[in-house]
């Protein structure tokens, strides 16, 4: 186990972030723990938005600049967003996890039109995978409060054409991901519960162009959800 893990930390050092992760994530959910108690498999969906964000765009033909973008969230827009969590709980109180957010961030009309973009967003998913670490308070009512940490890779499906008219329209590895998690469960009954929380995250984007020139940009997203989960 420790040769696997230590040659997966090895292709996480070179930069293949995204298959470093899914190899430690399978790793992880097929090794024994101990004493565990139970499994939760979570979906959600909700409102989920992003603040401004600095751009530095260099062109095909190499001229740069940097400019501040405004990021539409447009939660109910197909595709929606939404998110799924799968987390091993190893007692009462803590666990790990997985999760896969299908958050999006569209520049609003004036970012296009002041910058002379056609399009700029990441709208068939930012795609946010994390790993998690899930810290929760059970107690004699039905409620349980938890909270939870994330680090993982971004995935976007990047979709830029640039005031050149270059289209950029495909999935990149772009950088690293954190994930915060503060909510609170409802149970059903022993295999069902409903939730609400909070989640936010931060993603780092180095998104390579297709017909040359590069984009970085920080993106923060804040989002309000609703879900159920399943135990087994």
């Amino acid at each position: 186990m420790a040769r696997i893990i230590a040659r997966i930390a090895a292709r996480l050092r070179r930069g293949n972030g995204f298959l470093g992760l899914l190899s430690l994530a399978v790793v992880l959910m097929t090794a024994p723990v101990a004493d565990a108690q139970d499994s939760d498999l979570s979906v959600y969906t909700g409102a989920q938005m992003a603040p401004d964000s600095r751009i530095d765009f260099t062109d095909s033909l190499g001229a740069s600049t940097g400019f501040t973008a405004g990021w539409d969230g447009n939660s109910a827009e197909w595709p929606p967003y939404f998110g799924v969590r799968y987390t091993r709980w190893v007692d009462d109180r803590f666990g790990w996890g997985l999760e896969f957010t299908h958050a999006k961030v569209y520049a609003d009309s004036t970012t296009l039109a002041v910058n002379g973009f056609s399009r700029l967003e990441m709208t068939d998913g930012l795609n946010l995978l994390t790993l998690n670490g899930l810290r929760r308070w059970p107690n004699d009512s039905r409620w349980t409060p938890y909270v939870g940490l994330g680090v993982g890779v971004a995935v976007p499906h990047v979709e830029v054409i640039t005031p050149l008219g270059n289209r950029t329209f495909e999935y990149q590895y772009t950088g690293p991901a954190l994930r915060l998690i503060a909510g609170v469960s409802y149970e059903i009954d022993d295999r069902w519960s409903v939730f609400a929380e909070y989640n936010g995250s931060y993603s780092s984007h180095d998104i390579a162009l297709t017909a040359g020139g590069r984009m970085q940009t920080e993106i923060t997203t804040h989002a309000i959800n609703i879900g159920v989960t399943y135990r087994f």
